[in-house]
């Protein structure tokens, strides 16, 4: 084999491993990725509490250290005054399971009395999330599913 074709395979060898390094540190840098998301709203009933469910994939190459859920009234005081990631840092927290290497499947379950209801009001919602990856990196959205409380 000649001394040219070894010299131009090492330094090709360079290049792609260097373009492979670079790839795979940029995929490290890349706020989680929320996908698949929904929220589901059940009514009290009777004597039957009511429930409100949010459910998302959370992606992320570091792996997901958490995932921040408040639901909120379109109608509400965040109408005006817009959420914030800060306003999130409070709220409660989903429950995260593996579902792949770098995948999260959360859900976030609470129930609802027929008082928290009424009080409630009616109309368009929103879920806000806030997801934060296991490096640091955060996703920020506070319009990330709707829901109708009727």
């Amino acid at each position: 084999m000649s001394r040219r074709i070894i010299v131009g395979s090492a330094a090709a060898l360079v290049i792609l491993g260097g373009a492979g390094a670079f790839a795979l540190a940029h995929a490290e840098e890349q706020p989680p990725v929320l996908e698949n998301s929904t929220a589901r709203y059940s009514a009290p009933a009777g004597d039957r509490e009511g429930s409100f469910t949010f459910a998302t994939d959370v992606k992320a190459a570091s792996g997901v250290k958490s995932l921040k859920v408040l639901a909120w009234p379109a109608a509400g005081p965040f109408a005006k005054n817009p959420l914030t990631k800060k306003d999130l840092a409070g709220a409660d927290s989903a429950t995260c399971k593996p579902a792949s290497e770098d995948t999260v499947h959360c859900t976030y379950k609470v129930t609802v009395s027929a008082a928290e209801a009424a009080d409630s009001g009616t109309g368009r919602w929103y879920v806000a999330t806030l997801a934060t990856a296991d490096n640091g990196d955060t996703t920020f959205n506070d319009k990330t599913a709707t829901f109708t409380v009727g």
